[in-house]
């Protein structure tokens, strides 16, 4: 009897299959069952053949529970394929730039320089566009605080702020995450020191990626820590600063990293850097947030965090910082 429950189960029309059990077990039955499964064959002959329908039956739906799990299978793989190619994108992207960045040792300066390119004179200040948050318009330091939440204490004067060495950095009270950055800086027309201690700042979306900002007019550091280069991975195209005591510009274009529910890396973030209106950073993906002599790996962090400005100790002064938040993208 198990047998036949079985069977009932695994082949829905109980009600053609369970008659010729029962015929093959003595039991009578009507020649009416006996017609429906031949016509369900398809092979009349077989009326009066009750022991070989049932075989014929039975293998059907074998091939028939074959068939659909093989078409089940190939679905499965092709889904976990789509998936999986998905999945790993951004990990192949991120080997990818990892691989650029590793060509060479961090701060190396053997590094080649990039080439020198005159941006022309400075402009007016840019406009910001009406959808813009104004973060400094040269009056105060409202918007802005240290990175202990306390009052920014950098010199405001003349319509630009100045870094006052030992402060600290500043941040900004708003957070952000996708933006369109707009930054005018300038370091003071009389400087000193050579590489790394001339006219040193940076500038941090998220507080964590940074943009090198320094005086490398005829100034030659490591660089990928030269004006425009993202600070310990990517050297700026070329070399397009000013003379010193000029205001120059950054427009930055840039995209946070994304994180899965685990933590774990999804997609780095990226970069797109003009500098005095030169493209300098071409949507580089980024190793990591910004380390000195090391290259930290990623870690999750909530999706906005505050601008980042920072103090090395230089008087770097700057002017007519606006933002543009963009839209999260699936891609």
């Amino acid at each position: 009897m198990f047998l036949l429950f079985m069977i009932d189960i695994l082949y829905p029309s109980g009600e053609l299959i369970l008659p010729y059990l029962l015929r093959c077990k003595g039991f009578a039955v009507d020649n009416h069952s006996c017609i429906l499964c031949a016509l369900h064959l398809r092979q009349p002959q077989l009326v009066n053949n009750p022991g070989k329908i049932l075989i014929l039956m039975i293998q059907e739906k074998y091939m028939r529970g074959i068939f659909t799990l093989v078409v089940i299978a190939i679905v499965a793989f092709i889904l976990a394929g789509t998936f999986s190619c998905q999945g790993d994108r951004s990990m192949v992207k991120k080997s990818q730039a990892w691989d650029l960045v590793n060509k060479w040792k961090i701060h190396d300066p053997d590094r080649p320089q990039p080439p020198v390119v005159n941006p022309g004179p400075s402009g007016p200040p840019v406009p910001s566009p009406s959808d813009s948050i104004v973060l400094f318009d040269g009056k105060n330091l409202s918007l802005w605080e240290d990175t202990k939440g306390q009052p920014a204490r950098w010199k405001v004067e003349d319509g630009y702020m100045e870094v006052v060495k030992k402060t600290g950095d500043i941040r900004s009270k708003q957070k952000f995450g996708n933006c369109q950055l707009h930054v005018e800086w300038a370091v003071p027309a009389e400087v000193e020191g050579e590489g790394q201690d001339r006219g040193n700042s940076g500038v941090f979306p998220m507080a964590l990626y940074e943009i090198q900002v320094l005086d490398c007019y005829q100034n030659q550091t490591y660089p990928d820590g030269m004006t425009a280069a993202v600070y310990g991975q990517y050297p700026h195209l070329v070399n397009a600063c000013r003379p010193r005591g000029e205001w120059q510009t950054y427009d930055i274009i840039f995209h946070r990293p994304r994180f899965g529910v685990d933590g774990g890396l999804t997609r780095p973030a990226t970069m797109t850097v003009f500098h005095n209106g030169i493209l300098v950073q071409d949507n580089v993906e980024l190793t990591g947030p910004m380390g000195h002599k090391v290259r930290p790996p990623y870690e999750a962090h909530p999706d906005k965090l505050p601008l980042l400005l920072q103090d090395h100790g230089n008087s770097v002064r700057f002017c007519n910082i606006w933002i543009r938040e963009l839209p999260e993208t699936n891609e």
